[in-house]
């Protein structure tokens, strides 16, 4: 059985210090899968890192792999693994310990000492192997291409926000932000029966491409927010308070608003007294719990279009050119990293 004991990564030693380079691989345990790594999606966490060598209260203390969003074929695996080689796979990068109260609960998002790929100091999977626990990879279906199936991990993010938005037939939907995890978000929420979806974000590009993918009206706030009443659901996808205090201005009474952007640590202004007045219901979102079977389910049988919130694909080589390629160009929704490839 092919195991190799090393991989080519991408590094990030600094902020804007991404360097390739050979890094050793740990042995197989008996519950792990070895991934040959097709396709890894470039998120916002990868690029604040880059950037700034931190996300949000997270830093950059050692030299760490990024990427978290990928998909590939299993290569090798443990003697308690069932899965065979071959198997293509998307990779679920959060990982619960599995045994405390929170992970046995069902919420191992939410477990105070699991690790996520490519979250510092955990090394992720901009890289050509990847080693991850076997009941952390899920099988795709032959509809879903490998490059595409990087971008289940997003989708896993929009299929849990929706969940937590608790929409339901016939809601009347606000989604503030139209990057990738807002698109997905408003594809999301039409699957699961909303009858309007609006979207709103700054950048216009973006909220074309909202629209070609099936938001029901979108909106540009660069100036000022739009008079909304009657929403019954809010989800806040871009991170700027701005936006949830004004989207939580549209919600009906009893209506519920959901964070799903990166929150700042502490944020001024919150409008409480408007909230208890008309019982408005603040939720939060942070990553998944088992939303990877039905996000490969809505991708297999086009509910939801990944294949177009692709943009671009860069080799390994090439990894610190994705890291900032969608703020050069912010047209792109979700580019990937493709680690078989090389340079042209």
């Amino acid at each position: 059985m092919f195991a190799p004991d090393s991989t080519r990564a991408a590094v990030l030693h600094g902020p804007g210090d991404l360097r390739i380079e050979d890094i050793p691989l740990r042995a197989l345990g008996p519950d792990d899968v070895l991934v040959t790594v097709d396709a890894v999606g470039v998120c916002g966490s990868d690029m604040h890192y880059f950037a700034d060598g931190r996300n949000g209260q997270n830093v950059l203390r050692r030299p760490t792999v990024l990427g978290h969003e990928a998909a590939g074929t299993v290569t090798a695996t443990g003697s308690g693994v069932a899965l065979k080689a071959g198997t293509r796979v998307a990779v679920e990068p959060a990982v619960g310990c599995g045994t405390c109260p929170t992970c046995r609960s069902g919420r191992y998002n939410l477990c105070p000492v699991g690790v996520c790929l490519g979250s510092p100091p955990t090394d992720g999977t901009f890289a050509e192997y990847v080693i991850a626990p076997g009941r952390a990879v899920h099988p795709l279906p032959d509809a879903i291409p490998l490059e595409v199936g990087a971008l289940i991990e997003p989708l896993a993010v929009a299929v849990w926000a929706v969940r937590r938005a608790e929409v339901e037939l016939g809601d009347r939907v606000l989604v503030t932000g139209a990057g990738p995890i807002g698109i997905l978000v408003m594809q999301v929420a039409r699957a699961a029966g909303a009858a309007e979806v609006i979207v709103t974000d700054v950048n216009d590009a973006r909220l074309a491409q909202a629209r070609e993918l099936g938001a029901s009206a979108v909106l540009n706030t660069a100036d000022r927010f739009p008079e909304l009443t009657g929403v019954d659901r809010l989800l806040e996808c871009s991170a700027h308070p701005a936006a949830l205090w004004q989207g939580l201005h549209t919600l009906r009474p009893a209506g519920r608003a959901t964070v799903v952007g990166q929150a700042a640590p502490s944020v001024d202004g919150l409008p409480l007294a408007h909230l208890q007045r008309w019982e408005i219901e603040l939720a939060t979102a942070f990553r998944y719990a088992h939303a990877f079977p039905t996000a490969i389910a809505m991708a297999a049988d086009g509910r939801v279009d990944l294949a177009r919130v692709l943009t671009g694909r860069f080799a390994l080589d090439d990894a610190a050119d994705a890291l900032r390629a969608p703020v050069k160009d912010p047209s792109h929704l979700k580019v990937v990293v493709r680690p078989g490839d090389r340079a042209a």
